[in-house]
């Protein structure tokens, strides 16, 4: 492999392996070779299990401990000098108090282990959007993850040695002891610390950790933004793009979004889909004036259940081949996989995500765990952009923001401005999902879908939004959508899905002025006939009532709203105006 002469980071690797004593040291060169011997080990401990090779080739399957399934964001923390500078949505630690108590954690903490050193890049390597990091690691879950999910090889290791900055990630999976595990991050010294876990999000450092929680810190230094988002690219018939970044909370469609699948209306129409990112973009304003994405992950790491070949057949055979399958449940008949609506046929000779014998069609404990995941090459996905590829950026046309709420939201609504735009963003609020720990259905404000990503002061992330704004002379149009609207028998009143695609039809002709649509105090709304319904089975009444600005719950929402800016010492004047013009239009309805 191509040797690491950096003397910064042979320092740092040589500095952590004293202190983590592992017996050897291994750097990871994303060969398929080494690759392929690494995952040999796993096979050997029983870390990882072998699926089925004819039907799911080059296919695994892993277990977390049962206490250690999803992101924990309490054990979650932001390590800024001054506490202000995390600001009250983040756990603050005093850097020099966390990097002691968990200096103490990985004294000794991979003694008869090995420590796997993975260079990686966020972003096509050498392009501008790129940021390098190496993860150190005794976890060969990570080490086979994090090939999939960020680029690793030599060309890496070139830009290291000459002398480009790195993020510095230690993780140690330890005794997976859950009141001594810590997800630490240090923006000031674009560092990050793990120990404890073994679960995906915790450990896989590239994705939430460096590319939103740092990268945020970051792009506020820098002037760019590092945001929760999926690209969209939506082509019509005569070939001409757009493209279309999307911010959602965990489980809310964002995954089914990315990869959508026209309706045959549409494609006899000659629409066609493609597949930028589905989880994480990196924002830079370009020499023209507008927004620049580009999705600086190399893989998908998607929530398994609910994933099928209705709801998402690309997400569906993106998994076929080269995935790692983490908690769903194993057909033991064929060595296959299955998890919650994969089908209606589960496996009656299975084992269940703890391990445990199965039989789908008699046990009432679910086979999959609500959070199980599928970390895939995004190479895999049949409706990946070209894009994608070159790590460029592509320009935006259209922002969406959308939540996952039954009664309050309408189907879709503009932003009447940028700031307009930033002010809806901030508001956001969804039921909560089993993407995190916690309750499941609690209503939770998460501003961008960023509320556990930020890296610093979040009211200072909303003055970064304005700033930024102010910056473009052609700023995306801002949005606000809710597909999960429900009626009076809490029946979803949309069909969501590919249908999707005829909003956002609605959003980019808004974006070229080609139709009109109806002021409210949320946004601008569109006119029932601008809405392309031909062959869905909805009726006027219903689509009224998906349009439906409901003065009374609203009053409720801006209660909502009120007690979550509460928590701020200050916010934006352009968010607090927009606010109070809110308030004001709703009590007038």
């Amino acid at each position: 492999m191509t040797e690491v002469k950096n003397q910064i980071v042979l320092d740092w690797v040589k500095e952590m392996a004293e202190l983590t004593k592992p017996d050897e040291v291994v750097w990871i060169d994303g060969s398929k070779e080494q690759l392929e011997a690494i995952k040999n080990v796993s096979l050997a401990t029983g870390e990882m299990i072998e699926l089925n090779q004819e039907k799911l080739p080059g296919c695994l399957y892993y277990r977390t401990n049962p206490k250690d399934v999803a992101r924990d964001e309490k054990r979650t923390v932001i390590c800024t000098r001054r506490k202000e500078d995390a600001g009250p949505t983040n756990n603050w630690v005093d850097p020099k108090e966390m990097y002691e108590k968990m200096g103490k954690l990985f004294d000794g903490a991979m003694k008869g282990r090995t420590m796997y050193a993975i260079p990686f890049s966020m972003g096509v390597p050498g392009t501008e959007f790129a940021k390098l990091g190496i993860e150190l690691t005794d976890s060969i879950y990570v080490v086979l993850s994090m090939a999939i999910m960020t680029r690793v090889g030599a060309e890496v290791i070139e830009r290291l040695n000459a002398g480009e900055d790195f993020t510095r990630c230690l993780h140690s999976k330890a005794t997976i002891n859950e009141q001594e595990k810590y997800i630490a991050h240090f923006p000031e010294d674009n560092t990050i610390w793990s120990i404890n876990s073994a679960y995906g999000g915790n450990v896989l450092l590239g994705k939430k950790c460096l590319a939103l929680r740092i990268g945020s810190y970051l792009g506020k230094q820098e002037g760019w933004m590092a945001e929760h988002m999926l690209i969209l690219k939506i082509e019509n018939k005569e070939g001409e793009a757009k493209y279309v970044c999307g911010a959602f909370p965990s489980a809310c469609g964002k995954t089914n979004l990315a990869m959508l699948t026209p309706p045959d209306y549409f494609k006899e129409k000659g629409y066609k889909i493609s597949t930028v990112g589905d989880d994480i973009s990196w924002l830079r304003i370009g020499e023209d004036g507008r927004l620049y994405a580009v999705n600086p992950e190399n893989g998908f790491f998607g929530v398994a259940p609910g994933t099928n070949e209705k709801s998402n057949p690309n997400a569906l055979r993106t998994t076929h081949k080269g995935t790692i399958f983490t908690n769903v449940a194993r057909n033991l008949d064929d060595n296959t996989v299955w998890w919650e609506k994969l089908d209606k046929n589960p496996p009656e000779n299975g084992e269940d995500w703890l391990g445990r014998p199965w039989n789908g069609k008699t046990s009432e404990e679910k086979g999959a765990h609500p959070n199980s995941r599928f970390t895939a090459p995004a190479e895999n996905c049949p409706t990946i952009a070209d894009e994608f590829f070159t790590g460029e950026g592509v320009p935006i046309s259209a922002i969406i923001f959308g939540g996952r709420r039954a009664k309050s939201e309408p189907l879709v609504y503009q932003a009447k401005s940028w700031d307009h735009g930033v002010f809806i963003g901030s508001a956001m609020a969804s039921e909560t999902t089993a993407a995190a720990n916690g309750q499941v259905g609690v209503v939770r404000h998460d501003p961008m879908a960023m509320l556990p990503f930020c890296g610093y002061n979040m009211a200072e992330y909303f003055q970064h939004w304005i700033d930024m704004g102010k910056k473009m002379t052609n700023p995306p149009q801002i949005f606000h959508v809710n597909w999960f609207r429900t009626d009076e028998n809490d029946e979803f009143m949309w069909p969501g899905f590919g249908d999707n695609l005829r909003v956002i039809l609605w959003m980019l002709n808004r974006c070229e002025g080609s139709v009109g649509a109806v002021e409210t105090p949320l946004g601008y709304e569109p006119k029932a006939e601008d809405l392309d319904v031909h062959g869905l089975d909805i009726s006027p009444e219903t689509l009224e009532k998906l349009l439906r600005v409901d003065a009374e719950a609203w009053k409720s929402e801006i209660n909502g709203i009120q007690e979550f800016y509460d928590k701020f010492e200050w916010l934006p004047k352009e968010i607090t105006d927009c606010f109070e013009r809110l308030k004001k239009e709703i009590n007038e309805i």
